[in-house]
């Protein structure tokens, strides 16, 4: 149930920010180029300045993006140089590629590829020896935490997330879920990452509306000029969005790309495999990824579509489903399901209350590589589980020497 108090978005957004300078000892802004994160940025820049102190700028260059956001980040870059302790990261991470079976993933500025890729990487990039954590090839939600864990430095640290929860209901989760103590004092705007690393969503209550009030209002402040593009391709304010274009979500924005820039459009299709014809199949028919419905030939049951759609795939595609399948085929027979029915009601189906070979076909159909859609996950990188081992070997020696220090403290007073 949502609580109206009698202040603006705008007065709360600046009341939270404050407060987390006054409670923090450092600061850095996730910063993307789209609309939120730009109003957040503007808006945390504007408290640091007053307060003549340095704020960290976080930005995960994906390679692939929009010409006009590339240059929306380097006017922001330059407008706050002097204030700002930049970090303009060109690495290469793992990402989702939606419109293939045959390149599940596709790993931005990866080495050996320099002539196809999309944009030559900016002179400004980040020194990635800096990053003891980093690895080629890492997941791009690790790098996320482990660049935040990594800045924070033993301070304790505020990462600013220009998040909306009107946006999508995971993300109004996230705000408001019950974090059982995982924030910051109480505030459910905030979620604790580790004991020094904090998110922090302060424009989480804002509107679409609101954030182009906001640049209507503060006209002086750069802003996207994508998004004018968007709405003369006719998208509505409420689906434009700007991230890395080949997401399981992203995809269906993809067709964008060909009509507000086409010299990007063909470098995208020569840099990933299946960009073609997934913005050409779909804007036009959801049915073809398992949005709108899926169907199935009539003289087949959903087995036997399910096994005939594998058949078609290449080895590594099909070694992943077929495992993801049976985890989940185990998980439901220790539920009492000894046999997988072909189909169940869709309202079932829906609520994943019920398995069904239905639900495999369509995370197939969907091109679901981590079968979401099946209650599964995405696994951590070997990276990731790496560091994470030594980060837990650290504490422990660190532990170690502490009790150490005690103990001989200690017998000094015998």
């Amino acid at each position: 149930m949502k609580n109206y108090i009698n202040i603006s978005v705008l007065d709360a957004a600046k009341y939270r920010i404050a407060k987390i300078f006054d409670e923090f000892e450092q600061v850095y802004v996730s910063f993307s180029g789209g609309k939120d994160s730009t109003v957040m940025l503007h808006l945390v820049m504007d408290e640091a300045i007053k307060r003549g102190v340095k704020v960290g700028v976080l930005i995960i260059d994906l390679e692939a993006q929009y010409s006009d956001t590339i240059e929306h980040l380097k006017r922001c870059v330059s407008f706050y140089e002097k204030h700002i302790d930049l970090h303009w990261v060109c690495a290469e991470l793992l990402l989702r590629n939606a419109v293939s079976n045959f390149q599940p993933k596709w790993c931005c500025w990866e080495s050996g590829k320099e002539s196809i890729w999309v944009r030559e990487m900016p002179a400004c990039a980040a020194d990635l020896s800096q990053y003891d954590f980093y690895a080629p090839k890492m997941e791009f939600e690790e790098f996320m935490v482990l660049w935040g864990e990594w800045y924070s430095k033993g301070k304790k640290t505020a990462a600013m997330i220009g998040i909306r929860s009107d946006e999508s209901l995971h993300r109004y989760r996230a705000i408001v879920s019950d974090k059982n103590g995982l924030c910051h004092n109480g505030l459910k705007w905030t979620t604790k990452l580790n004991k020094l690393l904090f998110n922090v969503y302060p424009i989480y209550d804002w509107k679409t509306e609101d954030i182009w009030v906001f640049f209507f209002f503060n006209k002086h402040l750069s802003s996207n000029a994508i998004y004018s593009k968007m709405s003369m391709a006719g998208v509505k304010i409420s689906q434009q969005r700007l991230c890395q274009p080949y997401g399981d979500d992203q995809r269906k924005g993809l067709w964008l790309y060909h009509i507000l820039e086409s010299d990007t459009w063909y470098k995208l299709i020569n840099r990933v495999s299946g960009v073609n014809s997934g913005a050409l199949y779909i804007q036009e028919n959801g049915n073809m990824t398992g949005y709108n419905h899926v169907t199935k030939p009539s003289n087949m049951t959903w087995k036997e579509y399910t096994n005939l759609l594998l058949s078609t795939m290449p080895e590594v595609t099909r070694v992943n489903y077929i495992q993801r399948f049976k985890k989940f085929i185990v998980g439901w027979k220790k539920r009492g399901y000894e046999f997988i029915p072909d189909e169940a009601p869709h309202e079932l189906e829906v609520k994943q209350w019920v398995p069904s070979w239905k639900r495999m076909a369509r995370c197939i159909l969907r091109n679901d590589f981590y079968c979401k859609g099946l209650g599964q996950t995405q696994p951590l990188s070997e990276a990731y589980q790496k560091f994470k081992s030594i980060q837990s070997n650290r504490r422990l020696k660190e532990s170690t020497e502490k009790q150490v220090k005690n103990i001989e403290a200690q017998a000094e007073l015998f």
